[in-house]
């Protein structure tokens, strides 16, 4: 079993989420590889977080407040790095330079230039497995859709759409953070935000976006400011709506493609959704109900839309029977066991088992570049 020593830069929600996923390690079966919190690094030091973080890992043997201590660490071979957007470009082209594998965050550079800045370091150090986070692509359903686009199951695609929706920001009261705040979170906004959730299958499937024409929303304009409730304003894109034209790499033929990305979705949690639309099947999943994939096969006839309960069938196997549910934390599980298994084999288990590479997020950043000057222009922008 290959041990893999991993730091944590960023003790918040996502941090702590991908710590509690080594934790679980022992859940999977067969993995050839281990990863050992070792490190971790937060610009607070708040005593609380760092506690939960000592105490769950006795491991770690190094706590910092500033990362370039981490990358000077001998003990630690990869890193996953959840910082606001500004800092992408400085965080990751060192982490990168320092020959540390990374797991970044989306969407990978606070703007196209960073991001192009971010993969002239990838370019630089080969030797070192760069990907980016994006987990709802491991639900067992989009596994299966994974393998009906291998087998080009679907015949001709006439249509695609994917989102993400949730309802975070449906609370005008809300106070303001920093992903309301160009200079921190960029002019993307919720694209940035979420954008490369609703890409990630697209991309890997080789539907590519040849052009689009965006309608982008700001729809509450001012928050308090979580200090003397004084009103400030919202800079940043609240939802964002992409129909695209898209290529399939795989046959040439074009179809539309449309993408949304909503922090105002009144009903939706946290819902990731993909429709596929094709002259010989057609499938809808969404995480609202996880265990359901909703299949139309077409041979002449009549049409009927089948229900198919689905089992616990991950790409990376475990220990859980296949009759139980598969929920958000497994799928982090098996984002981190994809990471390490790249890290450790310098390959995917299989195309559709695979974190979103960085040529996937430049793709993104030329889209929601592209995107924002379809809303500035009120045009369809190529791609």
């Amino acid at each position: 079993m290959k041990t893999v020593r991993f730091g944590i830069i960023g003790l918040g929600l996502m941090g702590r989420e991908l710590a509690s996923a080594v934790a679980r390690w022992g859940h999977l079966e067969n993995i050839g590889v281990r990863p050992v919190v070792t490190a971790i690094c937060s610009k607070s030091l708040a005593p609380a977080r760092v506690g939960w973080f000592k105490e769950n890992f006795p491991t770690i043997t190094q706590v910092c407040a500033d990362y370039r201590e981490m990358l000077a660490n001998p003990e630690v071979d990869a890193i996953y790095c959840a910082v606001p957007h500004h800092l992408h470009q400085e965080f990751y082209t060192a982490i990168i330079r320092a020959g540390k594998h990374l797991l970044a965050e989306k969407p990978f550079g606070i703007d196209q230039a960073a991001n192009e800045a971010i993969l002239a370091a990838v370019r630089e150090r080969p030797d070192v497995v760069v990907r980016c986070s994006s987990e709802f692509p491991f639900f067992p359903g989009v596994q299966k859709i994974f393998l009906m686009i291998e087998a080009s199951a679907f015949g001709n695609i006439f249509e695609v759409n994917g989102g993400f929706l949730h309802s975070s920001d449906l609370d005008p009261n809300k106070p303001i953070n920093w992903k309301r705040i160009i200079a921190l979170n960029g002019e993307y906004g919720v694209m940035g935000d979420l954008g490369l959730h609703s890409c990630h299958v697209p991309f890997r499937a080789g539907w590519i976006p040849r052009n689009v024409r965006a309608v982008l929303s700001k729809i509450v304009p001012q928050r308090p400011n979580g200090k003397d409730g004084k009103l400030v304003p919202c800079e940043t894109w609240d939802n964002a709506t992409l129909l695209c034209e898209a290529t399939d790499a795989r046959s040439g033929s074009v179809f539309p493609m449309t993408l949304k990305m909503q922090r105002i979705a009144p009903g939706q949690k946290n819902t990731w959704y993909l429709e596929i639309y094709g002259t010989k099947a057609s499938v809808r999943f969404s995480t609202k109900n996880p265990k359901r994939l909703e299949l139309l096969e077409y041979r002449g006839g009549e049409q009927a839309w089948q229900q198919i309960d689905l089992d616990y069938d991950s790409a990376f196997k475990t220990v859980t029977g296949k009759l139980f549910e598969f929920g958000f934390s497994d799928s982090i599980l098996q984002m981190m066991a994809a990471f390490f298994h790249e890290v450790a084999t310098g390959t995917p288990l299989r195309p559709a088992a695979g974190c979103v590479t960085p040529d996937e997020a430049a793709l993104s950043h030329r889209l929601f570049t592209a995107a924002l000057k379809s809303q500035k222009h009120q045009s369809a922008e190529k791609v």
